[in-house]
This record gives C-alpha cells, structure tokens and sequence, in this order.
C-alpha cells in the first residue's frame, strides 16, 4: 500500500526457501519461497497493517500523514532476507525522478522485522550504511546489541542476554544441576546458548551435551541428536531452537519416544501454538513475551475480502489451502490447488484456523509496538521547530526532504505509553525494556495442551533478574507430579566434603567423609573446617564436639587403687606411730632412737599423703606442691634413715677401746642439726627450682587428637633432675654406710634392714626414670605416684616390720638382755 512514507516488513511467512540450481548456461528462477505457510508468521503480518492501518486514521498520531507499507516473505532463509534488504534499500519505484519535490512513497524509511537473529544480522548489514532503521519485533540474538556493527538495529523484544541470564536463574531455582543443551545452528541458537552456559557456569549448573542442528540438516544429524536425548542421564533440557528447528528434532523424538524430560525453552518456542501437538513435552517451561490483547485485531483478521485474498499470492495460498479451493485463474507462478473454485463467501470462522487465535497475543503484540514506535519517532520528527532542530544548522526535516537516517534520529530517543499501559523505549543498544513471562504447558484432562502463565522475571538496575514464580500452578509430567530431580551426584550431606571427579564436570562429585578433626555443617561443603583447639568433630563429622580430657582421676579405677594404697599406706604409718607410741618405754623403740623413728614415721606418712597431689586434675599450686612435698617429704625420710645409721656406726665404735668419743660428737642435738640441714638443702634447691622456671599444668594435645591430657610441666628439667639427684644422693650414701654396718655383732642389728630397705628404694627409682620417660599423660603421673608408694611401702616394711612383729607378737625378745645379747636366737 502506498503512502506518504512506506514501511517495509519482512516476516518469515513460509517455512523454505525454493532450493535454486545454477547450471551457469542460463539465467536461474528467481528465489521464491516454498513449503507449508506458517499461519503464525502470517498473523504477524496482518498485526502489522492493522497497525498501520490503525495510525493512518487516528487524529492524534501523524494527523494528515499517511503511512504506507510493504511487506515481504523471506521465508526464514538469509538469500531471500539479503535479496529483501537489497530491495528495499534501493527503493520502491521502477522510474528515477530527479525533480526536487518527488513523492516519499518511492522511499522505504524504516524496516519492522526479520523475525529470525540471522535473517536480522544479514539485512542490518546491508541496510545499516544507509541509516535505515529495523526494528524486528523477534530477533533476540545478544550480538544485535553491538551499536559498532548494527548501528540502525532496534527491537521491541528483550535481549538474549537477558534471557539466558533469566534462563539459568530459573534452571537454578528448582536446583538442577545437571542439563542437557539443545540449539539452532542459526546466530539466534548459537549465541543465544553461549550466554546461557557461560551464566549457568556461573550458577554452578554442568552441561552433560551441547549440540546443535539446523532444520535442512541432513535427517541423521537430527537423529543423532534424538539419540544423545535418549541416552542421557540429564533429566531437564534447555532448548534454545527456533520453532521450525525444534518441530523437525520432536518429529523425530515421536517416532521413539525419550524417557520423560523435563523441557526449558527459549521465547521462540514455548509459546508458538503450533507446536502443542507434541503431547510429550507437556510441563515445559520457558519464557514468552509479554502478553497483551489488541483490540479489534481479530475482525480485522477475519475482513479478508476477494479482491484482498486476490491481490496478495500468500493470501490466496492459505486461502486456498483452509478451504481446499482454487481461485481461478491461479497466480502466475503458483501450483493450482485442488478443489473447487473459491467464492469468496468463505466463512474463516468455519474452519477453526490458527490465524484468528489472538488469545495469546506476544510477538504480534511486539510488532504493534514497532510500528508505533516509528509513528512517534516520525510525528516527533516532524513537529521540530525550525532553528531549534537537532541537526546541523538546526534544521529540521520536512515532509518533502526527510531522510531515513533523520528518523534514526528520533528512534533513539522514543519514548511513549501504549493505549494499553506499556512503556515503549529503547536503551543504548536499542534494546527494548527486559521482561518476560514465565510459560508452563499445562496438560488438560482431555490431552490437550494450553499455555499458561506462571511467574515474571524482569531486570532490576540493582538486583539484576528478579524471578517470581507461582510454584503451585506449574505442572510437572512426572508420575509424582513434583519437580524432578536432575543432578550428576547427589547432594553431599553434612559431615562430609565435595570431591570432583576426575575428567568430569564439576558437578560430578563423590562425597568424602570429613577426616577426624574437621566438620561441615553444610549440604555440598566444598571444604572441611578444623575445629577450634579444644574441640574435636563428632562421629558424623557435622559438628565439632568439646574434646575428652584425661587426667589421673580418683574416679577411675587406676586412681581409685592409687588413692587407696595411699590412704592404705598412711593408715599403716599411723598405727606404726601408735604403737610405738605405745611401746615408747620398751626397749626396742628405746634401743633404735625414738626420736629419729618417729620423725621417720612423719616423713613416710608424708611420702604416702603426698602422692595424692599427683591424682586429680592438674591445677597450677598442685603442680608447683606435688614434687617440691616429693623431694622434701623422701629427704626428710632418707636423712633420718642417714642419721640412723650413723648412729649405728657410732654406737659400734663407741663399743671398741677407745672409741667412746664418737658418740659424744654425734649426740641428739647434732643428729637434730643434720637432719635439718640436709632437709633445707632440699627445700633450697625446690624453691630456686619453683622461682625460675615453676611448674605449671599444660593441655597437652599430642598424644591423643580427641583428648586433652592434662599433666603437669616440670619447667625446668634442670631443677627436677637436681632433686631427684640429691635424693638419690642421700640414699646411695645411707645404703653404702648401711653396708659396711651389716655385719656388726648385735644380735639385732638395725643396719641390715637399712641396707635391705635402700636397696628396695635404690631399685624403685632406677626403674623409675624409664618408665616415667616413655608414659605418656596420666600414665606418667600413675608411674610416679607407684614409685612413692612402692618406695615408702618399702622403707616401711623393712625398717618398721621386724620391730612391729617382736613388739607385737614376740615380746620376750622386746628385752634389754635380747637385744643386747649374742646367743639368743630368734
């Protein structure tokens, strides 16, 4: 139709192009379209006049401007796109006018269309150096954005890029991680699915198989690619396909079907409704376009008047082809169609056909918009004011000079509400405001397909997508009705850990358990976490636990028997001690220095009591008391025995001619004197010991990785080694002098049982310092504390237990003739 300004539109109305041989001998047929009419293709069409249509008699939008239009079929192939952009670019009128105020009707100023990325791509190209504006209502491919290589491309439909950020968004709400990938080998397909993987990268999504296909592949392509469908393990598949693409892939999946999939599609497909047929993709979800009616579109549809249906070959085609009739005579060029002769009284609502379900108005809705988006880019360009126009000069374009790249212009900057309520605007890339319903085939009690809406997702400028679904209306063909589950490993539950697989995705994983010491209370922890210092991980490694502490305990039954021989060993001292308390007029505790005896016997109970300061847990007094009370306690004990000893050689000198000095020089108050000082040597050397480096209790985590061990530090080795020395000292001295008095004449002779309780005491502690080095924890405190008792018991009972059995049992020997005697026997 003609007008003031043409709008050209190029639609892919039918399925093929015409395949064209060249022989090189003769001038080839022009390229023409073939195949079955896409009657959803043909509706876009139509929306497109009606809008024209629409403008052309409202008083508001161009008043007395008329807009004419023309458009083309290029049947989804780039030859005819390009041959169409050519065209078009060229002009409409056969006849070159050089006159100066020539008619705009021989000029198209802008482009509505392709519907298809790579027809898009190839006619930008070419139309782009002349700055005529496209504005396609269906390409969504990413790389239409680029201004430096489509600086005249617009569209009323979001960017790829959005939807396959959008895309993986979605596949990660419902948790799937595992996919499988489907594409048009087309730029749409192609590019489309290269911002999808690289989005579902980011959203931790693995990809079992990418492949793609193309509807003129050869029929083992597409089967191949039906077979990798059939095989795979990934239960949900994201198509990113042209709906021609994609019908010829689910004619073959039809003839052998898959195992239920779960389909995510792009807009192209999801909402076509040709494509409902294909009752085993029932649940698909994906996203559409928005959704809008348009009033009046449908009787406009239905206005197909002869001479209308006559004047245009598609409409004669699918006019013939819904009534099985033939117009008469056929167009030049057409097959003649079978049937009768169309009357043209034909009823279309009669025939049910697809062309008039404006239900789920989308990407006509989309062309609607483009076409008013150039109106008001034009009406803007034309209401300039002279002097204060945008171009040089501040000129302003007229109806007579208006150039297409003037109205580029204008394009940019459009901005303007629908009747319906909807924002019309392009960004900088000439990209339409990003939003789209999310679609769901629902299947209906009868085995029919409808589409329905079930959620948003839009772009926010600070959250990016925003998806809101609807979860209770999805339906899901599965026999459980729920979602499914689509992963290459399952979940890692707490306690344990993710660990890739070799040479697989990262989404194929096994699951290690946490090793001891480190937990993960997360699903799918990438790494285990070490408990603090004085926690340790449980069984199931999901938590960390407080560590068990050990210590010499006077609950367990090593320290309960430790505790008793102890108690045990005093409980004996003071009997002992009463007894000879008792018997202190006798001459048995008289003959063997009572004085010395009983400071002994305090000294042993000491020896026994301070045994348990080793029992218990460690605490820093405790440390620092339990071998300063060791060493005083066992000097004390060896300097009497050393003393009483003395004293036997003293008395057995005293005994010879001229020996009785040698008592007088080691009376009571020297024996008193000695005693004392050689217990402050040992008192010194504790106390230097404790002030420079004291003991102190240590949390000792090296010998068991769940346990604390609580001991105690000697802090200088030095200092205990010192102490033990000097004990050791004293004890060798009193056994050598305790040996050389063993053989003295008196019929009991005391220095015998020293020798014998020094040689048990000697023995105890050399046996001592190995075990206590290779003990580890308490059991180092268990060995030391069984050193003091064996060592006490054993000074107790060699130099108390013959004087308790004469005393108690054999009191005639408890006499001064019995032990002063030579021949009394015992």
């Amino acid at each position: 139709m003609d007008g003031d300004y043409v709008i050209g539109g190029v639609l892919s109305i039918h399925h093929y192009a015409h395949t064209v041989k060249h022989n090189y001998t003769m001038m080839p047929d022009s390229i023409r379209c073939s195949g079955s009419i896409d009657t959803r293709e043909l509706r876009f069409s139509r929306a497109m006049i009606f809008a024209i249509e629409e403008i052309n008699n409202s008083t508001e939008l161009l008043p007395g401007i008329k807009l004419g239009y023309q458009i083309y079929d290029s049947c989804a192939s780039v030859p005819v796109a390009v041959h169409v952009a050519f065209q078009l670019s060229g002009g409409l009128d056969l006849v070159f006018n050089t006159g100066d105020n020539c008619s705009q009707s021989g000029k198209v100023m802008a482009i509505v269309g392709e519907s298809g990325s790579t027809p898009s791509i190839s006619m930008s190209r070419i139309i782009g150096p002349f700055n005529i504006p496209q504005v396609s209502h269906f390409a969504t491919c990413a790389c239409l954005s680029d201004k430096q290589q489509y600086p005249s491309f617009f569209r009323t439909i979001p960017s790829d890029q959005f939807q396959a950020d959008a895309l993986a968004k979605l596949v990660k709400h419902f948790g799937w991680t595992w996919i499988g990938a489907i594409r048009s080998d087309s730029d749409y397909g192609n590019n489309g699915m290269a911002s999808f993987l690289n989005a579902a990268h980011k959203e931790g999504i693995c990809v079992e198989y990418s492949e793609s296909f193309y509807r003129t592949n050869p029929r083992s392509r597409i089967q191949r690619v039906a077979d990798i469908i059939r095989r795979s393990t990934a239960m949900v598949i994201v198509a990113f396909t042209t709906s021609g693409d994609f019908r010829i892939l689910l004619e073959e999946l039809s003839l052998k079907p898959s195992p239920p999939r779960q389909w995510i599609g792009s807009e192209a497909w999801v909402t076509d409704p040709a494509m409902l047929r294909f009752s085993f993709c029932a649940g698909a979800v994906g996203f559409g376009i928005e959704q809008s009616v348009i009033p009046g579109l449908r009787d406009f549809l239905l206005d197909l008047s002869p001479s209308k249906v006559a004047a245009s070959p598609v409409l004669t085609e699918f006019w013939e082809d819904a009534f099985n009739c033939r117009f008469a005579p056929p167009p030049a060029g057409w097959v003649e169609a079978a049937g009768e002769v169309c009357t043209g009284q034909e009823d279309l609502e009669s025939v049910g056909t697809e062309l008039l379900d404006v239900s789920d108005l989308r990407p006509e809705y989309n062309i609607y918009k483009a076409v008013y988006a150039l109106a008001h880019a034009l009406d803007d360009m034309l209401q300039c004011e002279p002097g204060r126009g945008p171009f040089s000069g501040h000129s302003c374009a007229t109806l007579q000079i208006l150039e297409p790249w003037q109205l580029l212009h204008y394009l940019e900057k459009v901005n303007f509400t629908t009747s319906f309520g909807d924002e019309v605007s392009f960004d900088e890339n000439g990209d339409a405001l990003p939003i789209y319903d999310v679609m769901n085939w629902l299947l209906l009690t009868d085995g029919r397909i409808t589409i329905q809406n079930v959620g948003l997702v839009k772009q926010l400028a600070s959250k990016g997508e925003e998806l809101t679904l609807d979860e209770e209306k999805i339906f899901w063909n599965f026999d459980n009705k729920q979602s499914p589950l689509s992963v290459c490993s399952e979940s890692c539950p707490p306690g344990t850990r993710m660990a890739r697989k070799k040479g697989q995705p990262f989404c194929c994983f096994d699951c290690v358990p946490c090793s001891e010491g480190k937990f993960s209370n997360d699903t799918d922890s990438m790494e285990c976490t070490s408990c603090p210092e004085d926690f340790w991980s449980n069984v199931q490694r999901d938590h960390c636990i407080p560590k068990k502490t050990e210590f010499l305990s006077y609950h367990e039954p090593l320290g309960i028997c430790l505790t008793t021989t102890s108690l045990l060993g005093t409980f004996i001292c003071a009997v002992v001690l009463g007894i000879f308390t008792y018997h202190r007029s006798t001459p048995m505790v008289r003959a063997n220095n009572s004085e010395l005896s009983f400071l002994l016997l305090l000294s042993l109970k000491s020896c026994f009591l301070c045994s348990l300061l080793f029992i218990g847990r460690p605490s820093l007094w405790t440390c620092q008391l339990r071998h300063a009370a060791f060493g005083i306690s066992f000097v004390l004990c060896v300097s009497c025995i050393l003393v009483k000893t003395i004293v036997v050689l003293a008395v057995f000198n005293a005994s010879k001619p001229g020996g009785g000095t040698s008592l007088k020089w080691f009376g009571a108050v020297q024996q008193r004197g000695t005693v004392l000082v050689l217990t402050s040597v040992q008192a010194a050397i504790c106390t230097a010991w404790i002030a420079s480096a004291s003991p102190a209790r240590y949390k000792n985590t090296q010998y068991h990785n769940d346990k604390i061990v609580y001991e105690c530090v000697v802090g200088s080795t030095v200092g205990f080694a010192v102490l033990l020395g000097y004990v050791g000292l004293l004890a060798i001295l009193s056994f050598l002098l305790a040996f050389l008095a063993r053989n003295l004449p008196d019929n009991f002779n005391e220095a015998k049982l020293i020798t014998f309780s020094m040689l048990i005491f000697c023995a105890v502690w050399v046996a001592f310092i190995p075990a206590y080095v290779n003990s580890p924890g308490k059991y180092a405190d268990a060995v030391e504390v069984f050193a003091i008792l064996a060592s006490s018991f054993g000074l107790l009972l060699a130099l108390f237990g013959p004087k308790c059995y004469i005393i108690l049992l054999r009191p005639e020997r408890n006499t001064k003739k019995a032990i002063m005697g030579r021949g009394i026997q015992s």
